[in-house]
């Protein structure tokens, strides 16, 4: 009686174990990211100056930092570092052409979430946290 009752208690500590894990560490599935209004130039990724893609990379760095989540004022100082990443793209970017507009349509959408990010309200605040972080990550099925 004694083995089945220690068994059980140990695959329910497993159970529950897995479930928490995989509840706060859900990998994004950036293939599936589709980006209203942005499109691949025919079938391949546009060429981004180098500038833009560290730009994208050092907010998705931000975001990743980032561990305050229950803190609303914590999420308007992260909205602060991002828009600084973001203004610095603009100021560097030499595109030309098609592609310049495909970023553009790209980043656009990124402030209303700006915006979310300050609200004051921390459901709207996680959930643009996390719009955010799923937009960062589509960069790559479309830019390189």
């Amino acid at each position: 009686m004694m083995i089945k009752q220690n068994i059980l208690l140990l695959i329910t500590v497993v159970t529950l174990l897995t479930a928490c894990n995989s509840e706060n560490k859900k990998e994004i599935d950036v293939k599936s990211i589709k980006i209203e209004g942005v499109r691949l130039d025919n079938t391949k990724l546009w060429q981004t100056n180098i500038e833009t893609t560290q730009g994208i990379k050092k907010m998705q760095q931000i975001m990743h930092s980032f561990s305050d989540r229950k803190n609303v004022a914590a999420y308007a100082t992260l909205k602060n570092e991002l828009e600084t990443e973001f203004t610095t793209i603009f100021q560097k970017c030499t595109m030309k052409g098609e592609a310049h507009n495909q970023l553009h349509n790209y980043l656009k959408p990124m402030m209303p979430i700006f915006e979310g990010l300050e609200s004051g309200n921390l459901e709207i605040c996680k959930a643009n946290f996390k719009t955010m972080e799923k937009h960062l990550a589509g960069y790559a099925n479309y830019f390189k």
